[in-house]
């Protein structure tokens, strides 16, 4: 089975300024990756780069086998930083929408969630808080049955006593051969449910681990070495 991710010397420029900068690493099936880094580091550059709404400098992207494009779409399900639905939709239509865009969404398992959390299907987006907007917006993501999740900052916009309840929702719905790739700041948060790292600085890949090996060869968390690497 091939690797859901392969990167091959990387790079995104823009003029002489390098987003990316000559990455190479391969993502397997079956794991939850953390893409960590501070501002600035080229998380959000990688993540356009894996859905095809950048192209590449230079180096090779692929996933599943294939350059970014229609047929990865089709595999993966994208959960971008900001608000991507039109705001005076009503959360139902949202649901009605990514159901007829994609033929692997799960209207049972998006009205479950939805329930759980006890939003009104029938609130429009602009009525909602924005907490409960990238809930929204989470639910629809991970409604599918995707082969690569890809989540820019799915926490960073809600209340605490929520985080449980979103992670829990992501450990609970994706297929054990599916792989997520999480972008986030709150790295004490995600770190126990995590199975791999990438840390990114200024464009470069500077660590790229498992999370158990991690803690064997530095003896410290992940988001303890985060700290040291990144001097926060």
């Amino acid at each position: 089975m091939k690797a859901i991710l392969e990167c091959q010397r990387l790079t995104k420029r823009y003029g002489n300024f390098f987003a990316l900068s000559d990455l190479s690493f391969t993502l397997e099936r079956g794991q939850i990756i953390g893409l960590l880094g501070p501002n600035g580091s080229g998380k959000t550059t990688l993540i356009k780069l894996i859905n095809g709404l950048l192209v590449p400098s230079d180096g090779q992207i692929a996933v599943n086998g294939c350059a970014p494009g229609v047929e990865s779409k089709k595999i993966v399900s994208y959960l971008p930083d900001r608000d991507c639905l039109p705001s005076q939709i009503r959360v139902k239509d949202a649901l009605t929408l990514y159901s007829d865009f994609y033929s692997d969404f799960s209207m049972e398992r998006a009205a479950k969630m939805l329930d759980a959390l006890e939003i009104d299907r029938h609130s429009r987006l602009s009525a909602l808080s924005k907490g409960t907007k990238e809930k929204v917006q989470l639910i629809l993501v991970m409604s599918r049955d995707a082969q690569l999740y890809v989540l820019d900052e799915p926490i960073g916009g809600v209340d605490p006593a929520a985080r449980d309840y979103i992670l829990r929702t992501i450990l609970t719905n994706y297929s054990e051969n599916a792989t997520i790739l999480i972008s986030t700041h709150l790295i004490s948060d995600i770190e126990n449910v995590l199975d791999h790292v990438l840390f990114l600085k200024a464009g470069h890949l500077v660590l790229n681990e498992a999370v158990d090996e991690v803690r064997t060869k530095y003896g410290k968390s992940v988001d303890s070495l985060f700290r040291e690497v990144f001097r926060c």
